[in-house]
């Protein structure tokens, strides 16, 4: 309950930072990113006035394409309640969108590692992703039957499919809170460390060495 009131706290004043209505009960999603086609946002912005319906704000950080930059610029003019347009480079500001969003979007069309994710996991906001590169390997499913994993994604890269993905995330942030929790306490207790990925990759070279020794 304690990370959850804090997650609040953190929303709360993000919310009174950006100007956007201030209700800690409302879903927020954060994207921190390079404004790039790399980064998936043409599927973004496809689903941008779909998402609006949503009981959900949308808070965009980063700098890069024109064509990204005035996109999301005109979405905070169109839906100013629903969408702060932050077109720069913000470190601070960076940090209060993984501490104070819930929902973290990475929509990439490929990602050879990706951080965003795993950052957001610690601070248990729940990444919303394209299942490719890093973000395949560090985002599982979650399932409600298990309880097991840490965000939500797709795989087929269309804007259908992002949609899908995160009215699936706001469904269990309404309306399964149980589960909600369960998801945060999975994300924070991820292990992400280089200990464990150069463990995993030390046990990928033995089983190497030991097929070529057969």
């Amino acid at each position: 309950v304690n990370r959850l009131e804090l997650k609040w706290e953190n929303k709360v004043k993000l919310q009174e930072e950006l100007g956007l209505p201030v209700n800690k009960e409302t879903a927020v999603a954060g994207l921190i990113s390079r404004l790039v086609p790399q980064k998936g946002l043409d599927l973004l912005v496809d689903v941008m006035d779909y998402l609006t319906l949503f009981d959900l704000q949308i808070v965009v950080l980063g700098t890069g394409d024109e064509q990204y930059e005035n996109a999301f610029r005109k979405f905070q003019e169109r839906y100013p309640d629903k969408v702060s347009a932050n077109i720069k480079f913000d470190v601070e500001l960076a940090q209060k969108i993984y501490a104070g969003a819930d929902i973290f979007l990475m929509p990439s069309r490929y990602e050879p590692c990706g951080l965003g994710q795993m950052f957001s996991m610690r601070y248990g906001t729940i990444p919303v992703v394209r299942y490719t590169g890093g973000l395949a390997d560090t985002v599982k499913e979650y399932d409600p039957q298990s309880m097991e994993g840490t965000g939500f994604g797709f795989k087929k890269y269309d804007s259908a499919h992002l949609l899908k993905a995160v009215s699936k995330a706001l469904h269990f942030y309404y309306r399964e809170k149980d589960h909600w929790r369960r998801i945060m306490t999975n994300a924070m207790n991820t292990d992400l460390s280089w200990d464990r990925s150069a463990k995993e990759y030390v046990d990928l070279y033995k089983k190497a060495l030991a097929k070529v020794g057969r």
